[in-house]
């Protein structure tokens, strides 16, 4: 009578097992993979959408300062923007809103052509002539291309927060060559005053992936330099405090009257593809009046001027009215650009009374004003120092902490909810909206 051989495990088996006891010992690692996969994948493809974003509004940018008598179209491109978007569009229409709302309270996935209707409607609002950004786009695009993995990666509900804020930071730090700051900004700006720590690696391993991928693609982004950095002092230290406070009502101020301005085109005009019609009338207009194209576009080369040179004391608020009457009347594009000219020649021209250098005030007046308005103060700080050194660290860090503080619980963006509020007076504003305020 044979015995029954008992059989051996098999060497595949064998390691099968052995990975399936370190990864019960060790669950980060099971971790790691899989949000390191994911984030390669939305790198890649946020990357790439932002490289060819990029290069497209180049190349829109260019064509319209070699042909200036484009502005005169701008009121027919906008009607173009808002009869696609009321007409095909009004699911995606609230924009970078409904991408925190998707944070907040995840419902559907969002539809893949906010991508490329928010790309479309940016292109011809640069093309035509009209003032805003790039980041608003990027984040858009970026949120409705990673949401469409979230159920072939059969995601839950908490990983298809964690996905988002991944897109977001990914759109931002590949648009504006940040990744750093990129990954902070998508940990913070959906709620005040806290950070999801869950998504830290997501975020951080996506917004560097996707800039790693939009610069193999070449795509350029701009430098900025600060020739002169004085030792702190406490003298320095009140300047910089001084100029943080102003740059926080300057911040407080562009949200208040952009949220206005849109209401007010909302109650007049009833129609919404009449508004960006009339809102390209009076942008094309001003432009004649003025007798210049620096307050249109992205604005990069006055932006890089105010660096240099002390700007004069009303380009901040031309840009601001621009931008504002831009966005308000429903062209598409984003805030964040317009607000770095806003703070960096704003800040440029408080070196007439505030003893500082210019490039420095600049500087801080760059990352400032975008953290009183979006309130990211950290993201903004990071970002000051990825663009213009470590050496200016203090001085940026000072101006975006006061920024942050002075423009209270005003932003861009009414969906920000605010989970730990700013200080104590507003202490009974925790867990709202902005837009509930």
């Amino acid at each position: 009578m044979q015995k029954n051989k008992i059989k051996k495990p098999s060497f595949s088996s064998s390691i099968t097992t052995q990975i399936n006891l370190l990864l019960k010992q060790f669950p980060v690692i099971s971790y790691l993979t899989k949000w390191l996969f994911i984030s390669l994948i939305i790198g890649l493809c946020i990357g790439s959408a932002s490289a060819g974003f990029l290069e497209s509004l180049n190349w829109a940018t260019n064509f319209r300062e070699n042909h200036l008598w484009l502005i005169m179209f701008l009121p027919l491109g906008g009607l173009f923007v808002g009869l696609l978007y009321h007409y095909f569009g009004k699911d995606v229409e609230a924009g970078n809103n409904m991408l925190i709302d998707t944070i907040h309270k995840p419902k559907e996935t969002i539809p893949f052509k906010m991508a490329p209707f928010v790309y479309l409607g940016t292109i011809v609002t640069h093309f035509f002539g009209g003032s805003a950004g790039r980041e608003g786009t990027a984040l858009q695009m970026a949120g409705a291309i990673a949401d469409q993995f979230s159920k072939p990666f059969k995601l839950n509900t908490s990983e298809r927060k964690i996905l988002i804020i991944a897109a977001i930071a990914a759109g931002f730090g590949s648009v504006f060559g940040t990744p750093l700051a990129g990954a902070l900004f998508g940990l913070e700006v959906f709620l005040i005053g806290r950070i999801r720590y869950n998504a830290i690696f997501p975020a951080f391993a996506s917004a560097i992936l996707a800039d790693l991928v939009t610069d193999l693609w070449q795509a350029k982004h701009t430098h900025y330099h600060i020739p002169t950095i004085p030792e702190v002092s406490f003298t320095t230290i009140l300047y910089s405090v001084l100029a943080g406070i102003l740059f926080g009502l300057c911040a407080a101020s562009f949200s208040k009257i952009i949220h206005f301005t849109s209401s007010i085109f909302k109650s007049k005009i009833k129609f919404p593809p009449l508004r960006p019609f009339i809102g390209g009338i009076i942008v094309a207009i001003a432009v004649v009046l003025i007798g210049t194209t620096k307050y249109i576009g992205l604005g990069i080369p006055t932006i890089v001027e105010s660096f240099e040179i002390q700007m004069p004391t009303y380009d901040f608020a031309l840009k601001m009215a621009f931008t504002i009457i831009t966005l308000s009347a429903g062209f598409k594009g984003g805030e964040v650009t317009p607000l770095f000219y806003i703070g960096a020649t704003l800040g440029s021209a408080l070196s007439l009374f505030i003893p500082l250098p210019t490039g420095l005030l600049a500087g801080m007046g760059f990352v400032a004003v975008f953290a009183g308005a979006t309130n990211t103060p950290m993201a903004c700080m990071l970002m000051g120092i990825e663009l213009f050194g470590s050496s200016c660290g203090i001085y940026i860090a000072l101006a975006c902490v006061v920024a942050y503080l002075v423009s209270a619980h005003n932003s861009i963006y009414g969906k920000q909810m605010i989970g730990e509020p700013k200080h104590s007076k507003y202490i009974n504003y925790r867990k709202k909206r902005i837009n509930d305020l």
